[in-house]
C-alpha cells in the first residue's frame, strides 16, 4: 500500500535535500512517508547518478581563502562546478570556505587527487611498505596485500579527497562534494589548491 503523502511533507524534503518535487514524492512513499529514509534514499539516488557527472566539465566555480587565525597558516583553494548559477549559491559558497579550512587543518594534504602523486613517489612507498613487511616475517603470498593497506593509508592522509572530512569524520571529502554534486544536479569538484604555512617551503 503506498502511503498517503501531503505537500507539507514533499515541500519539507526539497528543502532539506534540493531534489525535485516528483524525486521527493517518489523518496517519500519508498520510504513509507519516514522522512529520515527519505533523505537518505534521495542520498544514495544522488550518489549514485554522481559517477554519471564525473566526466562533465566543470568550468565554473570560485577560488575560496582561508587564514587560521593566528595568520601562520594561509590556503587558496579553486572549488569548480558546472554553472555559475550553482557557484553563486549559500550551499556551494559553503562548501570551498569548509574544504579550504579542512585544508588549512593538521589534516594538511599535500595532493588533490590519486592522480596527481609522482609515481616515483609510490614506487619508493611500495618499496619501503614491502620492506617493513619482509622484515616482520610475512609470507610472501600476503605482503601485496599488506602493501596495498598501507598504501590505502598512505593516501587517506597525503591526498585530499581521500581524507576524513575534519568537522565530520563520517564522510570524506570526496562524499562532501559527491553530496552536494547530488543536490545541485552538477559535478563539484576541486581543481587545484596551495596551502602556505609560516616558515615552511612549498613542495
Amino acid at each position: 500500500m503506498v502511503a498517503d503523502i501531503s505537500a507539507d511533507q514533499v515541500k519539507e524534503l526539497r528543502e532539506m535535500t534540493g531534489a525535485g518535487m516528483m524525486d521527493c514524492k517518489r523518496a517519500l512513499q519508498d520510504a513509507g512517508g519516514d522522512l529520515d529514509k527519505a533523505v537518505e534514499l534521495l542520498r544514495q539516488k544522488g550518489l549514485a547518478s554522481a559517477a554519471k557527472r564525473a566526466g562533465r566539465a566543470a568550468n565554473q566555480g570560485l577560488i575560496e581563502s582561508y587564514i587560521h587565525f593566528n595568520n601562520t597558516v594561509g590556503v587558496l583553494v579553486e572549488v569548480n562546478c558546472e554553472t555559475d548559477f550553482v557557484a553563486n549559491t549559500d550551499d556551494f559558497r559553503q562548501l570551498a570556505k569548509d574544504v579550504a579550512l579542512h585544508i588549512a587543518s593538521p589534516a594538511a594534504p599535500r595532493f588533490v587527487s590519486r592522480e596527481e602523486v609522482p609515481e616515483e613517489e609510490l614506487d619508493e612507498e611500495r618499496r619501503m611498505f614491502e620492506a617493513q613487511a619482509k622484515e616482520l616475517g610475512k609470507p610472501e603470498n600476503v605482503i601485496p596485500t599488506i602493501v596495498e593497506g598501507k598504501l590505502k593509508a598512505f593516501y587517506e592522509q597525503t591526498v585530499l579527497l581521500d581524507q576524513v572530512y575534519v568537522k565530520d569524520d563520517s564522510r570524506t571529502i570526496q562524499q562532501l562534494l559527491d553530496e552536494l554534486g547530488a543536490k545541485v544536479g552538477e559535478k563539484v569538484a576541486v581543481r587545484r589548491f596551495v596551502r602556505y604555512k609560516l616558515g615552511e617551503e612549498l613542495d
